[in-house]
């Protein structure tokens, strides 16, 4: 048998499953591709915040990475949490020499506001991630850390995409979800636009939602969709999923990751 399209995501662990990398391999199994993990940190984490974080040591990072693309091979590449410099430019580095694409989603603050990525590692983001991105996917909170450009409305959108594009990423996908209205989101090369517009859900469950689009995105390149391509179908995953969004806890549930295959099946 054929193997199904191989993405990679490098990512924090969230003990609660709904976002990070248990996010990122139920999306990508959900879309029918074989999704693989390399670790960067491991969270205490659940429906009302996270309760603490351990980045793993820079060796371990860059020897799951040369484990899994060394012998099995990568057709593309989704980042998430990398709190330091040290990593992000380890991973950086490691994506530059990689033949496939990569989805940077630049993962600043968790759901619940707890900080993921340490202020001194910014600069490496603007500088060493960004450029090898060919997809970045920042939410309004994470365009306002990396550029300081602050969007209040859809007219912004455009404004926040061309100070990301700077920093080198191939395309930008501004995540307008924060925004009042429909949820509007701008994918940009400098040249293309795309507007992508879903109606705003009433469900408070949306943990997950940047790691489970970023990691859409990913699988969608992995089966050789384009970026516009790709970046659609991602939307209406994750729009899918944000509608089936449940309960957990006593917080903030998580979006439903298989809600296309049908509670019955699972």
């Amino acid at each position: 048998m054929t193997a199904p399209p191989l993405v990679l995501t490098v990512a924090g662990s969230d003990s609660g499953g709904g976002a990070g990398i248990q996010a990122d391999l139920k999306t990508m199994l959900a879309l029918g591709t074989h999704g693989m993990s390399v670790l960067t940190a491991v969270t205490a984490q659940n429906s009302r915040g996270v309760q603490g974080a351990w980045e793993l040591p820079v060796d371990a990072v860059r020897a799951q990475y040369r484990s899994v693309v060394d012998d099995i091979g990568v057709q593309a590449v989704k980042t998430g949490m990398l709190s330091s410099a040290e990593l992000v430019e380890t991973v950086a580095a490691l994506l530059a020499g990689t033949d496939a694409p990569a989805v940077v989603d630049p993962v600043g603050v968790s759901k619940h506001g707890d900080a993921l990525l340490a202020a001194s590692a910014l600069e490496s983001v603007r500088t060493r991630l960004l450029p090898v991105a060919t997809v970045a996917t920042p939410n309004l909170d994470e365009v306002a850390q990396l550029t300081g450009v602050r969007v209040e409305s859809e007219a912004d959108l455009r404004r926040a995409a061309a100070a990301v594009l700077e920093y080198g990423p191939r395309w930008v996908l501004i995540k307008g979800g924060h925004l009042d209205g429909d949820a509007v989101d701008l994918l940009t090369d400098g040249t293309e636009e795309h507007w992508l517009h879903a109606p705003r859900l009433d469900n408070r469950h949306t943990h997950g939602t940047g790691c489970t689009l970023a990691s859409a995105v990913a699988c969608g390149l992995a089966k050789g969709q384009s970026v516009p391509e790709a970046v659609r179908a991602a939307k209406e995953y994750v729009t899918g999923a944000i509608a089936a969004g449940f309960a957990l806890g006593t917080g903030i549930g998580p979006v439903d990751h298989g809600w296309a295959l049908g509670r019955d099946a699972r």
